[in-house]
């Protein structure tokens, strides 16, 4: 879902399909436990959010998981890592399925997450942006005893501004700086993301979370940018002013959700670097995924207790990763391999 302009300046596609699973089925889908499974693919960052919120929340028992493998080809993302290549509750090979059901020949890119209703068969969103604000404001019916408040209904203005900035200058920015077309759209783009990077690392050097003293949404949508930074914007999206490792408060803060239940369980590096190195043919030609770097640092002390702050404010931490659900054994910090 990616474009050029004329200055060789990268520009996405934001139309996604906006139908919303409401409580009140306003647009047609009710919220319903069992009725929709969340498709997504560890590797990407947009979809990693949804898996995090879901587990955060403890949506697991109401909404099921289908993960897609690491790598598609250009039309679309594939059940490769189920026996047989077919998605085992929807029973297709291929989430452009579930998009042709709803939308036949639809025109646009397939991507995760999106909602499928298993009771159909087709896809009901795949708007991840508002996917995970539902998440915390339509399904409270279902939330886990103990789920925090990640969007916070007096927090709201200021954690829509701040996820903006981040959504634009680094979430995106960093794909604006690896398909730049031309040396002057990197350059602008370089100089947008790292001055991004440093407003936001300056917020975070006086407070342990970006918006008020617990996380919120806003933690979770910087954080899967970060969760990536040197396994793959550093090197193969050129964002090379220094590695994350080298930005003491960024770094600290990305060690910090990582080692809190929800974040660090849900993210696959091993994925993460497959998709990007493989997938990205026109940027890696070889297709050659690098080795490096050594990740066992994520689990280093970072020292943002100081700062204060209550994780889950009110609420408790999730409980183990649901059978099935765990990111693969080796694949995590925990080996120390990339």
């Amino acid at each position: 879902m990616a474009s050029y302009l004329a200055g060789g300046d990268f520009t996405r596609d934001t139309q996604y399909i906006s139908t919303r699973i409401t409580a009140d089925g306003r647009d047609g889908y009710p919220v319903e436990p069992g009725r929709y499974r969340l498709v997504v693919a560890r590797a990407c960052p947009w979809a990693n959010r949804a898996i995090i919120v879901r587990r955060l929340l403890g949506l697991e028992k109401v909404m099921s998981m289908g993960l897609c493998g690491p790598t598609h080809d250009q039309r679309s993302w594939t059940f490769d890592l189920d026996p047989g290549g077919l998605d085992p509750v929807l029973k297709i090979p291929r989430l452009q399925d579930a998009y042709f059901k709803r939308i036949p020949d639809y025109p646009k890119g397939i991507t995760v997450p999106a909602m499928v209703d298993v009771t159909t068969g087709e896809v009901v969103t795949n708007d991840f942006a508002q996917m995970t604000l539902d998440f915390s404001t339509e399904w409270t019916a279902y939330h886990r005893d103990g789920a925090p408040q990640l969007y916070p209904e007096p927090l709201r203005a200021e954690i829509d501004e701040v996820a903006r900035r981040i959504y634009t200058e680094i979430n995106n920015g960093v794909y604006r700086c690896g398909f730049a077309g031309t040396q002057q759209a990197y350059d602008a783009a370089y100089g947008r993301l790292f001055a991004a990077l440093d407003w936001v690392s300056d917020r975070l050097s006086r407070q342990r979370y970006l918006v008020g003293d617990t996380i919120t949404e806003a933690d979770v949508r910087l954080f899967t940018t970060l969760a990536r930074f040197d396994p793959v914007y550093h090197g193969h999206f050129k964002c090379n002013r220094q590695k994350l490792a080298e930005m003491p408060v960024l770094w600290a803060y990305a060690r910090d959700l990582f080692q809190t239940p929800g974040f660090g369980d849900t993210t696959d590096f091993v994925q993460i670097k497959q998709h990007y190195y493989i997938v990205h043919a026109d940027i890696n030609p070889s297709r050659i995924v690098p080795d490096g770097p050594d990740l066992a640092n994520w689990l280093s002390p970072h020292g943002r207790e100081a700062l204060g702050g209550r994780p889950f404010g009110d609420g408790t931490p999730p409980g183990p990763v649901p059978a099935g659900e765990q990111v693969p054994a080796g694949h995590g910090a925990q080996s120390g391999e990339g």
